[in-house]
C-alpha cells in the first residue's frame, strides 16, 4: 500500500471519533506491510485524557508485535502529535511518523515545540503536512459543526 492509502485509513478512524463525539484524529500504524495498530480518539468516550488516537495506536502494536519497541513502524497519524504523543512515538522507537495537520497550539513535531530536535535517545524521521488538506478539512468541519 501507498502512503496515501494508509492515511485514507487514518482518516476513516478520525471519523469515527468524530461520529462519536471526540476531536477527529486517527492513527495507524505499520510494520512491513501490514497494519498492527489502529486509534482513534477516545476521551470523550471513555472519559480518559490519555486516549488519544496516536496512544491506542501504539497500545495495539505492542500488543500485535509482543513487543514495545517498534522501530521498524510506521505510525499514519492525520494530526501532528501533542507531548504526551510524540513522548510516546519516542519512547516505542517508532522509526517514522508521517502526519497530516499541524498543531499550531499543541503539535511537537515542529508547530509549538519539536520534540525531534531534542537530545532525547530516539528521533523518528518526522513528515508533516501530508495529505494536509484533507486532515484539516475534517477538523475544521467538526469544530464548524460544534459552534
Amino acid at each position: 500500500m501507498k502512503d496515501s492509502e494508509y492515511m485514507n485509513i487514518a482518516l476513516s478512524l478520525a471519523r469515527k471519533a468524530g461520529e462519536k463525539g471526540d476531536v477527529p484524529v486517527g492513527a495507524v500504524i505499520v510494520s512491513g506491510d501490514k497494519i498492527v495498530g489502529r486509534g482513534y480518539n477516545k476521551r470523550e468516550e471513555k472519559k480518559n485524557a490519555l486516549l488519544h488516537a496516536e496512544i491506542c495506536a501504539i497500545n495495539e502494536a505492542c500488543e500485535n508485535l509482543s513487543s514495545w519497541r517498534l522501530n521498524q513502524a510506521v505510525m499514519y497519524v492525520t494530526l501532528e502529535p501533542c507531548p504526551m504523543c510524540a513522548g510516546a512515538i519516542i519512547n516505542s522507537r517508532i522509526g517514522r511518523v508521517v502526519f497530516g495537520a499541524y498543531d499550531e497550539k499543541a503539535g511537537c513535531f515542529g508547530s509549538a515545540d519539536n520534540f525531534s530536535l531534542k537530545g532525547f535517545n530516539h528521533k523518528p524521521h518526522i513528515i508533516g503536512g501530508f495529505m494536509e488538506d484533507e486532515c484539516a478539512r475534517i477538523l475544521r468541519d467538526f469544530f464548524a459543526e460544534k459552534r
